[in-house]
């Protein structure tokens, strides 16, 4: 109650000039009511101004208005948007009133606090068109009426509605993913602070707005949404004029049940995604089990999905923090991000970076762990990196999300320089492209996500064809070989494993890994060479390759098949 103590000078004087409008036409209002009517035609009488036989306050039952309300602002008179303190550069937009409602001591009085978001005001694209500025005043239920004036509040005392903001999922998830997704909390700030403390001095901004209830059939479930019909004025302190144009706000309360549901739903599909590439990496995994299939995998590749799943777990930890009503559900999204990124994706690292690593194995202890050390220290590094780096260049957060999603060109490349068969499996290939497209179609491509980011469908597309093509290529390399689209006249030299004896082809030898003789009379393609002259069958030798890239005579290094 500290707010309404602060305020109660305020809200008596406020209560008396109402209650004399209310009771005696005041004059002081009708200007208000006259403009718009006027201008819109759609205020009168009865809607903004009620008849005295009409004031029954038993007739109505009290209200509680405290909720977020979005809807739009537009200028009365739109050839003339002219503004003293303030450059508008549209003539409507997006409007959000975040409104807390207290009862007071006196019989069908709310004492009223809250905030204002005008939305698309300013052209320039780096203050992303939003100003806000604080409001309060009183709400009078048994008339419907709500009057509100801008202030902007003294330094250090909390207003009473910060306690709402600090449980509305709506508000705080829209302010983290603001500061996420589209500005810096610096300029935010300064916005914001500008756009009232400046008024103030030299305007008396005045909110008048009527409140009626949305029937049951177009309300969602049993939650009870109000709507608002408001004109915003500024007539000037030292009487030169008004400060801007007269402003009509119009708003519908949003169901937060609703809006906590889609939060929820999306935190759902982030754990089924997080259980799917769980699966995938398994699958992955059984594929590529032996020292020779894990070697063929791109270090690279594994370590930039797992860096993008350890970001994912910090952000949605964070969410979960921020918004304590929701914290059960991030957090479970949280944790599943964490098992994927900390639990299988390190660990396939690591079996990968041992794998190509076949001669140091006989090393000691204090060898592999120093080596261990340091691929760490990297990984951490480059994740604790990459977090300051997103934060000096949030501006281009969208072109940096291109550069994570480039995951698939590390593995493309090594099967270039190495021609190796088959690395990732096909279902991995497929699987992990869909699922890491999800949270950012979601993101940017929903139009009713719960972020309030505003839909770019161009970036969307360019994204999902980006990756798509990428695992198109690899599918391609699966299929056709890890060269297909180079030019045979710059390829490499290939050994060749199929050789024709031209001497003494009647003689036999045995293959060492099936134990049987070898018919080197038979045609070239049932049995293969390697580099140092050693006679295997074909089935066999390729078999052996899955597992080993050495002769199983010798121990030579052996060139891709």
């Amino acid at each position: 109650m500290d707010g309404w103590r602060g305020g109660e000078g305020f809200v008596k004087s406020a209560i008396l000039v109402l209650l004399l409008g209310f009771l005696g036409a005041s004059t002081a209002l009708r200007p208000i009511r006259e403009r718009a009517s006027a201008a819109t035609g759609s205020w009168g009488n009865q809607r903004l101004f009620l008849r005295r036989d009409d004031s029954d306050i038993s007739s109505y039952s009290g209200w509680n208005i405290t909720g977020t309300y979005r809807g739009r602002w537009s200028f009365v008179e739109t050839t003339n948007r002219s503004s003293r303190f303030l450059e508008f550069g549209k003539s409507n937009g997006v409007s959000v009133l975040e409104l807390v409602s207290t009862p007071t001591k006196i019989s069908g009085v709310h004492y009223v606090q809250g905030a204002v978001t005008f939305h698309d005001v300013f052209d320039n694209e780096h203050d992303n068109g939003v100003a806000q500025m604080r409001v309060e005043g009183v709400y009078i239920w048994p008339f419907r009426q709500l009057r509100m004036v801008a202030n902007s509040g003294t330094d250090g005392e909390p207003l009473q509605e910060e306690d709402y903001f600090l449980s509305n999922p709506y508000h705080l998830l829209g302010v983290f993913s603001a500061q996420v997704f589209q500005e810096s909390p610096r300029d935010k700030i300064q916005r914001k602070k500008s756009f009232t403390y400046d008024m103030e001095k030299h305007c008396n901004i005045e909110i008048a707005a009527q409140v009626s209830r949305i029937s049951s059939s177009q309300s969602d479930g049993d939650h009870e949404r109000y709507h608002l019909d408001g004109l915003m004025e500024s007539p000037a302190v030292d009487d030169d004029g008004e400060c801007f144009s007269p402003i009509l706000l119009n708003a519908t309360s949003l169901n937060i049940e609703v809006y906590y549901n889609k939060a929820v739903n999306y935190t759902l599909m982030v754990t089924f995604i997080s259980f799917l590439q769980v699966l995938l990496l398994i699958r992955q995994m059984e594929h590529s089990n032996t020292q020779s299939g894990a070697a063929k995998v791109s270090i690279l590749m594994i370590g930039q999905q797992a860096i993008m799943d350890a970001y994912l777990c910090l952000l949605h930890l964070t969410a979960g923090i921020l918004v304590e009503s929701l914290f059960n559900a991030f957090a479970t999204a949280a944790f599943f991000k964490f098992v994927v990124f900390s639990i299988f994706e390190m660990r396939y690292l690591l079996a990968i970076w041992k794998a190509n690593r076949p001669m140091n194995n006989g090393e000691g202890w204090e060898t592999m762990r120093r080596e261990l050390s340091v691929l760490y220290s990297r990984f951490y590094g480059i994740l604790l990196g990459g977090i300051l780096i997103m934060y000096e260049l949030h501006n281009f957060l969208r072109p940096i999300l291109f550069i994570m999603y480039s995951f698939w060109i590390p593995q493309i490349t090594i099967n270039v320089i190495r021609d190796t068969r088959k690395p990732l499996h096909p279902h991995y290939i497929l699987g992990m492209t869909l699922t890491r497209l999800a949270i950012p179609l979601y993101i940017f491509g929903c139009p009713g996500n719960f972020m309030h980011i505003e839909v770019d469908i161009n970036w969307c597309i360019s994204l999902g064809v980006f990756l798509g093509l990428q695992a198109s290529i690899l599918l391609l390399q699966h299929y056709l070989g890890s060269r297909w689209f180079i030019p045979r006249q710059i390829l490499p030299e290939k050994y060749s494993y199929y050789k024709r004896l031209e001497s003494d082809a009647t003689q036999t030898t045995d293959c060492v890994i099936c134990m049987t003789a070898i018919d080197l009379a038979q045609r070239s393609t049932d049995y293969m060479v390697t580099p140092c002259d050693h006679f295997f069958h074909s089935g066999c030798l390729q078999r052996w390759m899955d597992i080993k890239m050495e002769c199983p005579t010798c121990r030579r290094s052996l060139p891709p098949a």
